[in-house]
């Protein structure tokens, strides 16, 4: 049986573990059931394709993307593991060659989809050849309490009745208590040990701010990005095509991506997308799950997500490869009045709206905090952070509070003297003081509250509606087109027994100028960067040959690690973290020698 080390080593070409890595490889060599809660970029996948060069028989991983398996077949071809995938993309004639190769013993580990597994026929075949272990990536998607249910996981809990003895590894990056619980339950792993680690990923930066011409916020943001390659997410369809099309309009190349396009513009843009030949994608949330590249340098969100969770997974997709990332969203009331809409109108039991819910207002209070967001992140995945982490807009531009009191109190009473029954576009009219066609129609100049709002502008009459909304003192109703309705918790403040302090939103220029600064990547004197980029050039000359991503030859990491080290040798190159001996066999000259011209050229 090789030694994990070894393998990490020679196959990897990983100098030594990272955080429970070792821990976790080891348990699930010695035949141990696992539950793994790493973040995303710490590393998951080596704690089940490690085990499976290390014990006999076959690794059957379970992934709900096709894009995962494509991905991560190929970066482990590429570094001389024998591994496959079977799922819909392929002829009748490949999936049985990949089915015989199983038979006969010729692979190392086998990625297939939650559907094929859990098939009579693929079982039977599983039952016939020596299995190493089960590793159930994504598991998050068996629980209903995540924010990606799959009904199909649920066929996953067969697995321990059909193969007593095959160890099974349950991995996700996105699990709060409530779904951990829950996950654990339902694949009956009730004995397996549970690792768990900090959920922070302190080289992504977050940025959250109050929509004010959205569009143009986003591309201020994009050209501080300029080259790099990202993710904008939009909440329908539509507006991926709309913001796609506006993006390039105005010099910044974007492709679309949702399932209502035709499936082959789909997989041809994420293909370029993968392979770095169209740096910007707008999509949907269908997007990103299981996609391995770990180059992506800014996660956007034009729309809010629905939960602490998805907005966790989705930003997540940014910076795995450890290097300076960004993950920046702008909100309105809109926003929250949508998704609550969407709770309400679908079809799960109330008790799973309510839930819905809770995780909904978890993220607004994120949205909203004057404090360290990723303090507020962690919380609710039960981990305490200090606050202060200096790589969030919250720290780097700490907000100005002031005493919101008579500003809330007036909003309150607008709300109440005109019914609760209107939206805050109109009751800002009305605190301002704006005899608009619909105010003196409904009379509402009469009120006591009209023009007593004059003081604020129309930006902060609608922070104040959108931070009371937050905070749970107001409430949408959507049934009633958006109208605001005072909560029980509204009562002591309009009575002046509880005092409201208020964050003031700064400029965007000013946000927008901090997030830039911090998008830019690590430090590299002018010689480093010109190398990096020359092998660059190189890595993306082989991967056009061989018609793969990038990042499947080598990471930034490796090829920026190259550019400070200059090796002159395979000996140096060696030393490199992720050269293993497969692709110093492979790639090992060619970089060499685009080293050896940069040194020749100084």
């Amino acid at each position: 049986m090789p030694h994990p080390e070894r393998v990490l080593k020679e196959v990897f070409g990983l100098p030594s573990f990272r955080g429970q890595q070792e821990e976790i490889i080891a348990h699930a060599v010695g035949g141990g059931d696992a539950v793994v809660l790493l973040p995303t970029g710490a590393g998951k996948s080596l704690c089940y394709q490690i085990p499976a060069l290390c014990r006999e028989g076959v690794a059957v991983v379970v992934s709900p993307l096709i894009a995962l398996m494509r991905d991560q077949v190929e970066a482990l071809r590429q570094s001389g593991v024998r591994a496959a995938a079977l799922n819909s993309t392929l002829t009748p004639e490949e999936a049985r060659g990949i089915r015989d190769a199983l038979a006969a013993g010729e692979l190392d580990l086998l990625y297939v989809t939650p559907e094929r597994l859990a098939g009579d026929g693929f079982m039977s075949l599983l039952s016939r050849v020596p299995l190493a272990l089960f590793a159930i990536d994504e598991a998050h998607c068996i629980s209903q309490w995540g924010h990606d249910f799959r009904p199909e996981y649920l066929h996953l809990a067969r697995l321990k009745e059909r193969f007593p003895g095959v160890p099974r590894l349950a991995l996700t990056a996105t699990a709060d208590p409530q779904t951990r619980d829950d996950l654990v339950h339902r694949l009956q792993l009730d004995e397996a040990r549970i690792f768990t680690a900090s959920f922070d990923r302190p080289n992504i930066r977050y940025t959250i701010v109050r929509k004010d011409n959205a569009k143009n916020q986003l591309r201020d943001f994009l050209r501080a990005h300029e080259g790099a390659s990202g993710i904008v997410y939009c909440l329908s369809r539509k507006k991926v095509e709309e913001t796609a099309e506006w993006l390039t309009a105005h010099g910044i190349p974007a492709l679309p991506y949702h399932a209502g396009l035709d499936r082959n513009i789909r997989d041809r843009h994420q293909d370029l997308f993968l392979k770095d030949e169209g740096p910007v994608l707008v999509a949907t949330i269908a997007f990103g799950m299981g996609i391995d590249k770990p180059d992506v340098r800014f996660v956007a969100h034009l729309d809010l997500p629905s939960s602490i969770e998805a907005y966790y997974q989705e930003t997540g997709r940014a910076g795995r490869d450890g290097l300076p990332s960004d993950a920046w969203m702008a909100y309105g009331m809109s926003d929250v009045a949508l998704r609550r809409r969407m709770i309400d109108e679908g079809g799960s039991p109330e008790g799973v709206k309510q839930v819905e819910r809770a995780k909904l207002d978890a993220l607004l209070h994120v949205c909203e905090t004057v404090s360290c967001r990723r303090q507020a992140l962690l919380a609710h995945f039960g981990e305490h952070h200090a606050g202060g982490c200096g790589n969030c807009d919250a720290c780097l531009t700490p907000a100005e509070m002031w005493d919101g009191t008579e500003a809330a109190r007036k909003a309150l009473s607008a709300i109440y003297r005109t019914g609760q029954r209107f939206g805050a576009g109109h009751l800002i009219d009305i605190l301002r003081g704006n005899k608009t066609e619909k105010v003196e129609r409904c009379r509402h100049d009469d009120l006591p509250t009209f023009g007593v709002g004059k003081d604020i502008d129309q930006k902060g009459w609608q922070s104040v509606f959108r931070q009371l909304a937050a905070r749970g003192i107001v409430s949408i109703d959507h049934t009633d087109y958006g109208a605001l309705k005072l909560e029980e918790s509204a009562r002591p403040v309009l009575q002046g027994q509880q005092p409201v302090e208020l964050r003031r939103d700064p400029s965007p220029g000013r946000r927008a100028q901090r997030a830039a600064a911090g998008a830019a990547a690590a430090s590299a004197s002018p010689e480093e960067e010109a190398l990096f980029q020359d092998l660059r050039a190189e890595r993306m000359r082989l991967a056009r040959e061989q018609g793969v991503p990038p990042y499947v030859i080598f990471h930034d990491t490796s090829l920026r690690e190259m550019a400070r080290r200059r090796p002159a040798s395979v000996s140096d190159m060696a030393g490199i973290p992720g050269v293993g001996s497969a692709k110093i066999a492979r790639y090992g000259e060619a970089f060499l020698a685009v080293v050896a011209a940069a040194k020749a050229a100084t």
